[in-house]
C-alpha cells in the first residue's frame, strides 16, 4: 500500500514561482497595449489575476481529492463527452482572427482545445491501466487508446490550430512510452503521419511560409519572418543581465503577441541570459519532480496520469522556448503558467493539483 506523505513542495513552489513571474511579465509586456485597448495599463494583468485565482482554487481542490476518484467511467467519459461537445460547438460560433477556437462571454473567453489535453490524459490513464500486460496488442490496446486523441486532433486541426493538435499527439506519445508501448509502433506512426503533415503544411500557404521563414529567417524580414526576427532581436539585446523590468523595447508594437506566445522573448530582453535561465531552470525542476512522481508511483493509473500532466507542461514549455529562440517554426503554443491566457492557466493549475495529489501517495 502506498503511504500518504506530504505533497511535493518542489512542484508546489515551482508552480507558484512561475505564476508570479508570469504575472509580472504580463504586466510588463502588455501595459502599453492594454492602455491603448482598454484605457488602463492593468487590463491584461487583471484578467490574468482572475484566471490565476480560479486556477489556484481548483489546484487547492484537486490536490486534496484522491486521484483514484478520477478512475471511474463516469468521470472519464463525462470529461470526454463535454470536451467533444465543446470542440464541435465552437464551429457554430463566429470566427475570431479567422479561426473557430474560443467561446466568448463578454470579456471572458474559453478555449475548449485546452480541455482536450487533460481529457486525453485521463482517458489514456484509465484505459491503459487495465491493459498493462497487453501493450504489444496493436488492435485491442494501442488503436483504441489513440482513437480519442485522433478524433480530438482532427477537430482541433480544423479550427485551425495545428500547434495544439501536435501537442496532443506529443502528450499521447509520452504516456504510451511510459506505459511500455513497443518502440517500433512509434516509428510506424511517424511514417504514417508524414502524408497528413504534408497536406497540413505544404498545402496551406501561411504554414508553408512559417517553415520557409524558419529555414531562411533572413528572407522576407517584414513578412513571414517578422515574428522570429523580432524575437531574436529581443533575445540578443538582453545580453547577460537584461535591460531591466519595463525597459524592453521590442514589446512596444515590434514583437507580435509579446504577452502570450513570445513572452519568453520579453523575459530575455529585460532580464537577459540570467533571467531566461532561471525560467528554464524552473521548468527543468518541474520536469524532474514530475518524473520523480512518475517513477515512484506503483499504481499504473497514477503513473500514467502523472506522466501525462508532466509531459503536457514540459512539452509545451520546450516548444515555446524553442520557437522564441528560432529552433522551431513559429507555433501558437503558450509558455505554461507564464503566458497570458485564462483557459490555459486554469486547466494547467487544475491538472497540477492532481499531480500534487499523486505525489502524496508515492511509495
Amino acid at each position: 500500500m502506498p503511504k500518504r506523505v506530504s505533497f511535493d513542495r518542489w512542484l508546489f513552489i515551482t508552480t507558484l514561482l512561475l505564476i508570479f513571474i508570469g504575472l509580472v511579465m504580463i504586466f510588463s509586456a502588455s501595459a502599453v497595449m492594454a492602455k491603448e485597448r482598454f484605457g488602463s495599463p492593468y487590463g491584461f494583468l487583471l484578467r490574468q489575476l482572475v484566471g490565476a485565482a480560479i486556477g489556484l482554487a481548483l489546484m487547492a481542490l484537486t490536490m486534496h481529492i484522491d486521484y483514484k476518484r478520477w478512475k471511474s467511467p463516469a468521470a472519464v467519459f463525462s470529461l470526454m463527452g463535454v470536451t467533444t461537445l465543446l470542440l464541435i460547438s465552437v464551429f457554430f460560433l463566429d470566427r475570431a482572427h479567422h479561426t473557430h477556437r474560443w467561446f466568448r462571454f463578454g470579456p471572458i473567453s474559453f478555449q475548449p482545445s485546452e480541455l482536450a489535453k487533460p481529457a486525453i490524459i485521463l482517458f489514456l490513464a484509465y484505459f491503459l491501466a487495465t491493459r498493462v500486460k497487453t501493450m504489444t496488442d496493436a488492435r485491442n490496446t494501442l488503436l483504441p487508446a489513440v482513437a480519442p486523441t485522433l478524433m480530438f486532433v482532427c477537430l482541433i486541426v480544423f479550427q485551425p490550430d495545428l500547434g495544439t493538435a501536435l501537442a496532443c499527439l506529443g502528450i499521447t506519445a509520452c504516456v504510451l512510452f511510459i506505459a511500455g508501448a513497443p518502440l517500433q509502433y512509434f516509428g510506424f506512426s511517424f511514417v504514417f503521419s508524414l502524408l497528413p503533415l504534408y497536406f497540413l503544411i505544404w498545402k496551406f500557404p501561411y504554414r508553408m511560409a512559417r517553415i520557409t521563414a524558419f529555414m531562411h529567417p533572413d528572407r522576407d524580414r517584414l513578412g513571414a519572418a517578422f515574428h522570429i526576427n523580432q524575437s531574436l532581436i529581443a533575445v540578443a539585446t538582453g545580453g547577460m543581465g537584461g535591460k531591466g523590468l519595463m525597459e524592453g523595447k521590442q514589446k512596444l508594437f515590434y514583437l507580435p503577441e509579446p504577452h502570450t506566445d513570445f513572452i519568453f522573448a520579453v523575459i530575455a530582453e529585460e532580464f537577459g541570459l540570467l533571467g531566461s535561465m532561471l525560467v528554464v531552470a524552473l521548468f527543468a525542476i518541474f520536469l524532474w519532480r514530475g518524473a520523480r512522481v512518475v517513477f515512484r508511483t506503483q499504481d499504473p493509473f497514477g503513473r500514467y496520469l502523472a506522466a501525462g500532466i508532466t509531459s503536457m507542461i514540459a512539452l509545451q514549455a520546450f516548444i515555446n522556448v524553442s520557437v522564441v529562440l528560432g529552433m522551431m517554426p513559429t507555433k501558437g503554443i503558450p509558455l505554461p503558467l507564464v503566458s497570458y491566457g485564462g483557459s490555459s492557466l486554469v486547466v494547467t493549475l487544475a491538472s497540477i493539483g492532481v499531480l500534487l495529489n499523486i505525489s502524496r501517495q508515492t511509495e
